[in-house]
């Protein structure tokens, strides 16, 4: 199983980013995916879901700032950030589960300047 997240990088305050995460290995359409995020210092904390059924939740930081989807024909996860905020800065990282089985990709680094 492999998920690999690009689309990291420095942006302004105000700015905007989209991820991406290619999984490859597990049946993409089947999982729940998700966004998770971890400043220096600070532990991992959950960003956004998005369900096998399209369904969508979201952490209250990024509400109506952030925007989960999959293509499932590409098997790609994606996450469109807008009015980044200096607080958004960490390492993105991307997830899938499905009952028992859970697996993760390499962070993809963002960082947002004042």
């Amino acid at each position: 199983v492999q998920l690999q997240a690009s689309g990291g990088g420095l942006v302004q305050a105000g700015g905007s980013l989209r991820l991406s995460c290619a999984a490859s290995g597990i049946s993409f359409n089947t999982y729940r995916m998700g966004w998770y995020r971890q400043a220096p210092g600070k532990e991992r904390e959950w960003v956004a879901h998005i369900f096998a059924g399209g369904e969508t939740t979201y952490a209250d930081s990024v509400k109506g700032r952030f925007t989960i989807s999959r293509d499932n024909a590409v098997h790609t996860l994606y996450l469109q950030m807008n009015s980044l905020k200096p607080e958004d800065t960490g390492a993105y990282y991307c997830n899938s589960r499905k009952n028992g089985d859970m697996h993760w990709g390499q962070g993809t680094q963002v960082t947002v300047s004042s």
